[in-house]
């Protein structure tokens, strides 16, 4: 087995520098957990979802999963939303993806990669959608960050429709979905598009 002592010496570092900030941060942090946001994004490693937000541990419930993909009989995604909405009592939904996502570029190119491709499916149906609009950007890097945008999109609307946040709503929950981008070129995010009930 290869040697990850970096990993844990990282870790000791981490720790040790938090402590020195606030003593107490761990323990009140194991004691509570009261996030205001729910972050579903993309698995890359590049998209760190608490750094690029400046937000502590705590402050962020995060599910990734490969092109922040949200189907309505993932129940590992569902379950996610529905214990950070209806037990942690989040505020916002914040669908983000990313330029330069792997998984975009695989569907867009078709590309054979084995079982991964059934779950990338769900992004060639959000092409076929808006086929149109993409057939007349010319560039085909612009199509591509025009695809990721629009995937950000229609995963934000599915995670509207699902029956936890419809429920909310029904009950008049401030609960809002918002669909970010986040660019790897200069580290910044920018809002597409939000809704609030």
């Amino acid at each position: 087995m290869r040697d990850l002592s970096n990993l844990f010496d990282n870790n000791r570092r981490w720790a040790g520098e938090i402590k020195k900030k606030d003593p107490k941060f761990f323990l009140k942090l194991s004691k509570l957990q009261s996030p205001r946001y729910l972050w579903i994004g993309c698995s890359d490693s590049r998209v760190p979802a608490n750094e690029i937000t400046g937000l502590l541990p705590g402050e962020l419930f995060v599910h990734r999963n490969v092109a922040n993909v949200v189907v309505h009989t993932d129940l590992n995604c569902l379950s996610v939303v529905q214990f950070a909405v209806e037990v942690l009592g989040i505020e916002h939904i914040i669908l983000c993806g990313h330029y330069g996502c792997g998984g975009v570029r695989s569907a867009m190119e078709s590309a054979q990669l084995g079982l991964i491709d059934n779950w990338l499916r769900h992004i060639k149906d959000v092409e076929g959608k808006h086929r149109g609009v993409l057939a007349r950007i010319k560039s085909k890097e612009k199509r591509f960050e025009r695809l990721c945008e629009l995937n950000v999109l229609e995963q934000a609307h599915n995670i509207c429709q699902t029956t936890i946040v419809q429920d909310a709503w029904r009950k008049g929950r401030a609960l809002s979905v918002h669909a970010w981008i986040y660019d790897l070129r200069d580290g910044l995010l920018r809002g597409l598009w939000s809704r609030h009930q």
